[in-house]
């Protein structure tokens, strides 16, 4: 019985309850009544009821139980602060050189050119490749990967110091706009946003992750220096649109993460186009940008390669709107194709060793 019971996993720890020390007592009587008491982390804890039920399935399943019985109580300051200890295992920045988390920086030139709706999407693409997958929303003063998930009044979970994000469409998300009201402008300068990210990367638990996404501010500001400082192993992908003049902006973008010691692995090209009933194409905003971009990143022995090209889509447009990527609700739109093809090609490259450890 404690065996199964142990084995049921907090779902926003994502550690197993006996590891975290949440099972107190389990007992099953001459009856095959199994009562078992719980030690949940926080008062109205937002995961009761799934814990209570998945434990609750757990020791239904145990040969001779007949009925269960689960008791919710709440853990000390001190077992809380056991449980942070644990999880966090003496590491605060998890996410920096030597991760074995793959982080991939989404950054453009400018805004307005479909940079965090790539990068819920590519989130949910990773999550459906059956990846653990995290997003940082960094775009402090303009965020919008709430709302592009669903997770518009979404609220994280804190114990203590530790920050437990929420999640949608199997991707862990943590975003300024959790903290604020969802209309709420936010308008600060350089100190504070350095800190900001920095307890992002800190105090936010997301559990052992296969992919970070973060979610950059378009430009070459006070954010991205930060991310840059904070995560130089970031692979980072540039998006522009197919306009000559984005492309030059977009330049920017990928020329100060390399010189922040990031690697610039490719240039995605959104708005490419309007497809038409009879095949052909409508380029509204041009052509041509994703390659010149490609072109002027590229440096001897580091070409920078056209990851994909997003066609327009009112799909795609819609989905962001009602919080419903696209790669998850259609993905045999052409926008959602590209997106999952983009996906597939950031996960099959290599991996350097730099900074990494070998044993």
């Amino acid at each position: 019985m404690a065996t199964a019971v142990g084995a049921v996993h907090d779902p926003e720890l994502r550690r197993p309850l006996a590891e975290l020390g949440m099972v107190r007592g389990t007992e099953v009587d001459a009856d095959g009544v199994a009562r078992i008491a719980l030690a949940l982390t926080i008062v109205g804890c937002p995961a009761a009821a799934r814990i209570e039920r998945e434990v609750t399935e757990a020791a239904s399943a145990v040969g001779g139980v007949t009925s269960v019985a689960v008791e919710l109580g709440v853990m000390t300051p001190q077992e809380r602060a056991e449980v942070v200890a644990r999880v966090r295992g003496g590491r605060a920045m998890r996410f920096g050189p030597g991760t074995l988390t793959r982080v991939f920086a989404i950054t453009s030139g400018k805004g307005g050119v479909g940079k965090s709706t790539l990068a819920a999407n590519l989130a949910v693409a990773f999550a459906a490749r059956g990846l653990a997958v995290g997003v940082l929303d960094a775009d402090v003063h303009g965020f919008s990967i709430p709302g592009l998930l669903g997770l518009a009044g979404a609220r994280p979970t804190r114990v203590d110091e530790l920050v437990l994000p929420p999640s949608a469409h199997g991707v862990a998300a943590i975003s300024i706009g959790m903290f604020t009201g969802g209309d709420e402008a936010v308008s600060w300068r350089g100190p504070k946003l350095h800190r900001t990210i920095e307890q992002f990367l800190t105090d936010v638990h997301f559990g052992d992750l296969d992919v970070l996404v973060v979610d950059l501010p378009p430009g070459t500001g006070d954010i991205a220096i930060s991310i840059g400082q904070f995560l130089p192993n970031a692979e980072v992908v540039v998006v522009t649109t197919p306009q000559p003049a984005a492309a030059s902006v977009a330049e920017r973008s990928g020329r100060l993460a390399r010189r922040l010691g990031q690697h610039v692995v490719g240039v995605v090209e959104t708005m490419s186009g309007l497809p038409q009933a009879d095949g052909s194409v409508l380029e509204l905003f041009g052509s041509g940008g994703g390659e010149t971009t490609a072109q002027r990143l590229s440096v001897d022995g580091d070409p920078v390669p056209v990851l994909g090209r997003v066609p327009i889509s009112v799909a795609l447009r819609a989905g962001g709107d009602a919080g419903a990527p696209i790669v998850a609700t259609d993905p045999t739109d052409p926008a959602a194709r590209a997106i999952l093809g983009i996906a597939d090609a950031l996960l099959a490259r290599g991996r350097g060793l730099a900074g990494r450890p070998l044993l």
